[in-house]
């Protein structure tokens, strides 16, 4: 696996000078933090050796890299989820690639279902703890040391200065937002009543289909985590509705902009 991301990162330098100190992963109907990206160069995920290609409709496939907040970034533009039939490896993957070409940092976010008898749809809530409620793992099998440590700690998951400053800023903004655990399953199913309950009984505020798997890649590289998510709909009883992607697409959309008025402004203070 390690000659597979060093043969995608040669790629990638070998098509863009940008050296990113910082990553960025774009969740369902989030892309429009590209558009505040002073953009120097794209390539599909195609073009990249060794890479997956996203098959969510609403997932561009491409890695951007420019200028945001006055850093060099390279975003995800569509993520890859366990649900489509990868690997857990595959699912993270860009993860390791980012890594070697240079992120100090990397900023994740995510459509997710409130589970927080508290939380209304629109809201956003500043991810301080997540339960990884996959089947598999991916760290299983055999461990590549140059990367990480067998056995990595996750106690600080997320980076407590970062989400610190995070909230200072949506402050300063008036932005109102959370902070919570967020809980990660398969999909690409929404959950049942009785799963909502399950869900919220174990400690989480929020359910999504990704995030998860993909910071824990970044943990054992030992990279700083920031990660957002926007409540898209509700899994409380009283409150649960029939959801479709399309809904989950327009809330994440309306709300998007001060989740992007967020994260553009730490990672220009960081």
């Amino acid at each position: 696996m390690l000659t597979k991301f060093k043969e995608s990162t040669k790629y990638i330098e070998s098509i863009t000078n940008v050296k990113p100190s910082i990553g960025i992963i774009l969740g369902t109907g989030l892309g429009g933090l590209v558009k505040e990206i002073e953009i120097i160069s794209e390539i599909s995920y195609e073009d990249i050796p060794n890479f997956p290609i996203s098959t969510v409709q609403s997932h561009s496939g491409k890695l951007i890299f420019g200028k945001l907040g006055g850093k060099n970034v390279v975003a995800m533009q569509g993520r890859f989820h366990f649900y489509e039939g990868y690997s857990m490896k595959e699912c993270t993957f860009p993860v390791r690639v980012m890594k070697l070409l240079g992120i100090k940092r990397l900023f994740v976010s995510n459509a997710s279902g409130g589970v927080n008898p508290n939380f209304k749809i629109g809201e956003l809530m500043i991810i301080n703890d997540h339960i990884n409620l996959f089947p598999s793992h991916p760290l299983i099998g055999k461990n590549i040391d140059e990367l990480g440590p067998r056995f990595p700690d996750m106690m600080n998951t997320y980076d407590e200065k970062m989400i610190k400053l995070a909230q200072i800023i949506a402050s300063e903004k008036n932005i109102p937002v959370s902070t919570g655990v967020y809980a990660g399953l398969t999909g690409p199913t929404l959950e049942t009543p009785a799963e909502y309950k399950y869900i919220r009984t174990i400690g989480a505020d929020t359910v999504g289909m990704s995030t998860v798997p993909e910071i824990i890649v970044a943990r054992h590289m030992n990279i700083p985590c920031f990660a957002m998510s926007i409540i898209t709909d509700l899994g409380v009883p009283g409150k649960i509705q029939e959801t479709s992607v399309e809904d989950v697409i327009a809330v994440a959309n309306k709300t998007e902009p001060k989740m992007t008025a967020i994260m553009k402004e730490l990672i220009s203070r960081i």
